[in-house]
């Protein structure tokens, strides 16, 4: 991929972030009215279901292709696990940490996974070899995230 096609991308990661920020705080507040941050979690996720099938059901189509369940390895069906695990725990996470520090040291997670699934092409991602470049932005990010945690 260019990088004029990742710049041109780089705004819809940008709302999804926005997104994972809003999210995080609209769950918290649907925690205090149930008292609950695993019945949040459920209501979040029962929502998104609804959502979802309306969508799928609107593209029409056949819902899953001859034998496609049992081609898919067994660790693809980890991604709800980690799904409910992600939502329970910014649910539990957020009002102690607030939105920022909640955001950065998610990302931060996010990018140290990230260099070793890029490193090693794990899941499904290219293979892209770590730089220079690329631990010194993790590196930074990890110093952001040290620096607003800071009160």
């Amino acid at each position: 991929m260019s990088n004029l096609s990742v710049y041109l991308l780089l705004p819809f990661s940008i709302l999804v972030g926005f997104s994972f920020a809003s999210q995080a705080g609209i769950n918290a507040q649907l925690r205090l009215g149930l008292s609950n941050p695993i019945q949040a979690a459920f209501i979040s996720f029962l929502v998104g279901t609804i959502i979802l099938g309306i969508i799928a059901f609107i593209q029409g189509g056949a819902w899953f292709k001859p034998n496609a369940l049992t081609t898919i390895p067994w660790w693809a069906w980890l991604g709800g696990f980690l799904g409910a695990f992600n939502v329970a725990m910014s649910i539990f996470l957020a009002p102690k940490l607030g939105a920022l520090v909640l955001a950065v040291s998610i990302v931060c997670g996010q990018v140290i996974a990230s260099l070793a699934l890029d490193q090693h092409g794990w899941l499904g991602y290219p293979k892209i070899e770590i730089s220079v470049n690329r631990v010194l932005g993790a590196v930074f990010l990890i110093i952001g995230m040290i620096l607003v945690a800071k009160k």
